[in-house]
């Protein structure tokens, strides 16, 4: 877990100029409630990519889901169903080729369908970096093209006033992890949340394990079995 927040601080702080304290480790409480999803590079084994995963019975003893942090998820946890939770998603800038991505999907796709899990969610980061009006129009189309049905909407904490910032592209092209998410069939669930420590604009994901693309749901299967 260590190695994965060490590359999580390098990152944020990096890519996204997020406010984290000193130390180079990017740590919060929910980590040791998770189990941490690594990608090794196989000449190295420097750790290039990581996930974690909130399951269900250990949200129980985390105290909730890091999610309800920034939103109302009163529709979203479904009494009864098995919903685990992906965060902290973080690949080594040297290392965005798609291989990794593909690597940390195939790893989790495996993971949710051994453990029975019946929903996943998520929060996908929008950087402010280039400016709130890139942002805004990210989020702009993916509430237009991709929203969720009403039943499983959340409520941001702190809204993102996408609506209300202007100028930008109206068909910008979305980061490479929120269109893997998409490709998997998620959904956008939330406006967006304002992440003042991460500078990012996040908006809520939700994917029915289900409802996942089947071809490549099959392909992350076969990735997986090769790995």
């Amino acid at each position: 877990m260590l190695e994965a927040q060490r590359l999580r601080w390098r990152v944020y702080r990096e890519s996204l100029d997020a406010a984290l304290p000193a130390g180079g480790v990017d740590a919060d409480a929910f980590d040791r409630f998770c189990d941490h999803l690594l990608v090794h590079d196989s000449d190295t084994d420097a750790v290039v990519g990581t996930y974690r995963i909130l399951m269900p019975e250990r949200m129980r003893e985390a105290g909730g889901y890091y999610s309800a942090t920034e939103f109302d998820l009163g529709r979203i946890v479904i009494h009864g169903a098995r919903v685990a939770e992906l965060g902290r998603a973080c690949v080594h800038p040297a290392y965005r080729t798609g291989s990794v991505i593909s690597l940390l999907l195939a790893g989790l796709t495996t993971y949710l369908i051994e453990r029975d899990c019946e929903y996943v969610i998520g929060c996908a980061s929008v950087s402010l970096a280039d400016g709130a009006e890139k942002a805004a129009a990210i989020c702009r189309r993916l509430l237009r093209d991709h929203r969720s049905p009403v039943e499983w909407h959340a409520f941001p904490r702190a809204p993102f006033p996408c609506e209300s910032i202007a100028g930008a592209d109206t068909d910008p092209c979305l980061p490479a992890l929120v269109k893997a998410y998409l490709r998997l069939g998620a959904t956008v669930c939330s406006e967006p949340a304002w992440d003042q420590q991460f500078k990012t604009a996040d908006l809520l994901l939700i994917l029915p394990m289900a409802r996942m693309t089947p071809r490549y749901r099959s392909r992350l299967l076969r990735q997986a079995a090769t790995i």
